[in-house]
């Protein structure tokens, strides 16, 4: 083959190449199919929340306050002299009985003083015998003499008889008077009590009005919770909400020797004045016998109360997330997975939740999540958190 030939043939063979791929694209374009414009489904905002349980709801206000005594004196002597005896109680975290033994005083010098006075009460006495006999025979000769007039009062001894009478009485008073001051050489618990402080030994001289000890009673303590005054309304208490003596029932809860002990307690009253920086009423609690059992409820104590109050109607609790701005609520229908935007009617917001009046209807959610740019009545998917 020659050199043109060969050239030819080449030339020939590219020609058919590109031919056929040219015919190929071709094909290929009237088989493909045309594009069409699609749109992507939209993505609803997820919400989480829980369903809303209307009805009767017995209202429980939380609080919390520090155990007070009922009652704290100090215990002070009315008459000076030695210790001679002091109760082996008698120390701080000492506990009596009423009545019991204290402390006594030494009473020697107050026994003399009774004696003295017991002695110039009978010298009274038999003066003023004396000078009443001598007034009753100046008035019998009197009258033999002159039976139609009265004894003048010269005559009937009077003034000595009122000095005599005033003199009895002034001995029978400072018989009384040593009396008591023997009686009060020995100190007696006033109530039921615990030492809180002692500061006196045995051989120590004391004064009157000096403080020797302070007790406290045990019958009953105190706890002070400071409280919204708008949260009263549903609580009884006495003075303040009822003219009833009774205030509403009370469970108190303190943690004691590392356990959760629980008593029970009563609203009693409320402190005279509400506080001006806070604006606070201050409730108080009682509780009756806080030593009746081990471990006891002790004065300083730490304590978390549940007072149980009035019964509300249509009401539910929903929790703190629930609630938004201006008490307002995020209310999801189930039925069509829309959020609607409720003013609630906020009745206490406590350690259970938020007790709602009204805003919400049977059968709704709440939602306790946040979602961006809510709009009343919008569609979203919601995701019951309780399940």
């Amino acid at each position: 083959m020659t050199q043109k030939i060969r050239v030819i043939v080449q030339i020939v063979m590219i020609f058919v190449i590109v031919i056929a791929g040219v015919a190929g694209f071709y094909v290929l374009k009237s088989s493909r199919q045309s594009l069409s414009r699609q749109e992507s489904p939209v993505s609803l905002p997820i919400v989480r929340t829980v369903p809303v349980t209307i009805g009767d709801l017995d209202m429980v206000i939380s609080g919390e306050g520090t155990v007070r005594p009922l009652a704290e004196v100090q215990v002070v002597p009315q008459v000076s002299g030695k210790i001679l005896q002091i109760s082996r109680e008698l120390v701080n975290g000492g506990i009596f009985k009423k009545g019991d033994l204290l402390l006594a005083i030494e009473p020697d010098d107050y026994e003399i003083a009774a004696t003295q006075a017991r002695a110039g009460l009978r010298e009274a006495e038999s003066a003023y015998q004396s000078v009443l006999q001598e007034s009753q025979a100046a008035v019998s000769e009197w009258n033999s003499l002159h039976p139609d007039t009265q004894a003048p009062p010269l005559v009937a001894r009077q003034p000595q008889l009122k000095a005599a009478r005033a003199q009895l009485e002034a001995q029978r008073a400072n018989l009384e008077k040593a009396r008591l001051n023997l009686e009060r050489t020995r100190i007696y618990a006033p109530f039921d009590c615990r030492v809180s402080a002692e500061q006196v030994d045995a051989g120590q001289y004391v004064a009157p009005g000096q403080s020797l000890a302070t007790v406290y009673s045990t019958e009953a303590v105190e706890i002070v919770v400071p409280m919204e005054s708008r949260a009263l309304q549903w609580l009884d208490v006495p003075g303040f909400t009822t003219d009833q003596n009774q205030g509403s029932e009370v469970d108190v809860t303190a943690d004691t020797a590392g356990r959760k002990s629980q008593w029970k307690g009563r609203v009693v009253r409320t402190q005279g004045k509400i506080n001006e920086n806070t604006r606070m009423v201050s409730l108080v609690i009682r509780v009756n016998d806080p030593f009746g059992k081990i471990p006891p409820l002790t004065v300083g104590q730490f304590a978390m109360v549940e007072i149980f109050g009035h019964k509300i109607s249509d009401a539910t609790v929903i929790p703190r997330a629930a609630l938004r701005e201006q008490n307002t609520v995020w209310a999801v229908d189930p039925q069509e997975s829309r959020l609607y935007i409720r003013k609630a009617e906020i009745a206490h917001i406590g350690s259970r939740g938020v007790v709602v009046q009204s805003g919400l209807n049977p059968g709704e959610h709440v939602a306790v999540s946040v979602v961006k740019a809510v709009t009343d009545g919008m569609k979203v998917q919601y995701v019951d958190s309780t399940q």
